[in-house]
């Protein structure tokens, strides 16, 4: 089920799954709303969804296969090499959950990875002011009971 609705801070869009592979499905969709460059908040508690979320993104983007995308809990950061409507895109999936300040955050290189052809999409990134002020939008992922999430995504104009 998806509704959009136009906010003075952007638009959102709104998706209700009832499973891992209906959340995949979503992010597969997203990837025709998500023109780079983007940088993306994922919001949501452990175990709500995010990682699998961008399983689809990155399968949409055919950069890699669901089975091939993994949290990067422990290493930061996935790099993954795709295309969107022809062209070439960059689609990075970061966590920063243990980085503890912004200057810990700053050893992550994250300005060089915004570049005109990146979709970068960053677990945990609502704890930062740096990555709050550069995101382009957001997306939150909340459980709604059971294996159902809701996903809304709220992109900036």
């Amino acid at each position: 089920m998806s509704k959009e609705a136009p906010v003075a801070e952007g638009r959102i869009h709104e998706f209700v799954t009832q499973s891992g592979s209906d959340t995949v499905e979503v992010g597969r969709k997203l990837v025709h709303l998500l023109a780079p460059p983007q940088l993306l908040i994922l919001r949501g508690d452990l175990g709500t969804g995010k990682t699998t979320l961008v399983k689809g993104i990155a399968q949409a983007l055919d950069a890699a296969e669901p089975d091939e995308v993994t949290s990067p809990t422990f290493t930061l950061l996935h790099e993954y090499d795709g295309t969107r409507e022809g062209k070439p895109v960059k689609l990075f999936h970061l966590d920063v959950y243990r980085i503890e300040g912004e200057r810990q955050l700053e050893t992550l290189g994250m300005e060089e990875l915004l570049t005109s052809d990146a979709l970068v999409l960053v677990e945990w990134g609502e704890k930062f002011k740096s990555i709050r002020k550069k995101a382009t939008g957001e997306i939150a992922i909340a459980s709604a009971g059971g294996d159902a999430r809701k996903i809304t995504v709220t992109l900036k104009d």
